[in-house]
């Protein structure tokens, strides 16, 4: 699967196809410039970047994925830069130095996730865009509160996933202006993709 943090396919079909989703070619498209993409899982998405992106910095936490990381970078389009942040609220990268900011399926797992936005948005350049593609708190209140119950077990079994997460709203409230939002299920659990921008003269 393509995020190991998370314990189900994100394939199209099945079986062993490493053919990536039509939510991630979504996610991707329009992009140019410098991109930081931050949880590579296991680099599926290189193959869907645009040829105008010029340079892919990858920022991948977890030690696990790495060689992985590492073997699939050669799939990209465009030069990889890997980099190994320990804490995806301490980003490696110099302030406004990227065009925009992927984050698919993992800001469940940043351990301070207001931190996490604001990292982005200080090496994000002003009017850079943060494109997401993450699962989200249910909608349904009964289904919101099984998610917060399980989060202290499942956020121990799952590389520190916190499924009750309300990921937009705290996009929001770190500042961002949130452009289109689709919301679907995927396999019962609510997703959100969508895109939002870094405020001009915001950190």
């Amino acid at each position: 699967m393509e995020q190991f943090h998370h314990p189900r396919s994100v394939y199209a079909g099945h079986g062993p196809s490493t053919r990536p989703t039509e939510e991630r070619r979504r996610l991707l498209e329009g992009l140019t410039g410098t991109v930081l993409e931050i949880g590579a899982g296991d680099g599926v998405k290189f193959t869907c970047y645009p040829d105008a992106v010029t340079r892919i910095v990858v920022a991948e936490p977890n030690p696990f994925l790495l060689p992985t990381v590492r073997t699939v970078c050669s799939d990209a389009p465009a030069p990889v830069d890997l980099v190994t942040p320990a804490d995806l609220s301490r980003l490696p990268l110099p302030d406004e130095s990227v065009d925009a900011v992927v984050c698919s399926l993992v800001l469940c797992t940043a351990r301070r996730l207001g931190r996490t936005l604001a990292e982005i948005g200080r090496v994000l350049r002003p009017g850079g865009e943060l494109r997401f593609y993450e699962h989200v708190r249910s909608a349904n209140p009964l289904a919101a509160m099984a998610e917060s119950l399980v989060t202290p077990v499942w956020s121990q079994a799952c590389g520190g996933c916190h499924p009750a997460r309300a990921t937009v709203i705290a996009i929001e409230e770190a500042g961002y202006a949130v452009g289109r939002v689709d919301r679907f299920a995927s396999h019962g659990v609510s997703h959100v993709l969508g895109a939002a921008r870094k405020s001009r003269g915001a950190s």
